[in-house]
């Protein structure tokens, strides 16, 4: 039982941080999107492997930069030069993962003969591009209101002030 709730607790992590960080929305979002368009490029299993290993960790950088600042703040009530450089040290971890997640999605979707394949699939079903551009809008409103906001908004409360 105390196995179980490790994994418990490991999801609430994971919820806490999506509901409250809009660069974690940012990430998920991107997953989804390089995920379904990953479809189109003929990769192999060792560059799904590769896909999979970066979006863990940008994910995984972003719920650690998200912990060190709430202990930061929870700890220190004034400013303090070390809790600076933490938080900065912190933020720039995600930078780096982010910025060779570039890297990575540059050497695997590089193909540019792939691109007009995509546009031809997407101009012959003009519903799957309708779908697309409703799940950007909603990516849109989830990146910016975040899902407290949203279900808020759903079940008709009023922002609290």
């Amino acid at each position: 039982m105390r196995f179980l709730k490790g994994f418990l607790y490991a999801f609430q992590g994971i919820a806490y941080c999506i509901s409250h960080e809009r660069n974690m929305r940012i990430h998920t979002v991107a997953l989804l999107y390089v995920s379904a368009f990953s479809l189109f490029f003929q990769l192999s299993r060792v560059e799904y492997a590769v896909l999979f290993l970066t979006f863990a960790l940008v994910m995984m950088a972003e719920m650690v930069n998200t912990a060190i600042e709430r202990l930061c703040d929870k700890t220190a009530k004034e400013y303090h030069p070390l809790i600076k450089h933490a938080k900065d040290m912190a933020a720039g971890a995600v930078l780096v993962c982010a910025v060779f997640a570039v890297g990575v999605a540059v050497c695997l979707f590089g193909d540019a003969t792939v691109y007009p394949v995509i546009w031809s699939w997407f101009l012959s079903r003009p519903w799957a591009f309708v779908l697309f551009l409703v799940f950007s809008l909603l990516s849109v409103v989830y990146i910016i209101a975040g899902p407290p906001r949203i279900r808020d908004f759903l079940k008709g409360k009023k922002k609290r002030r």
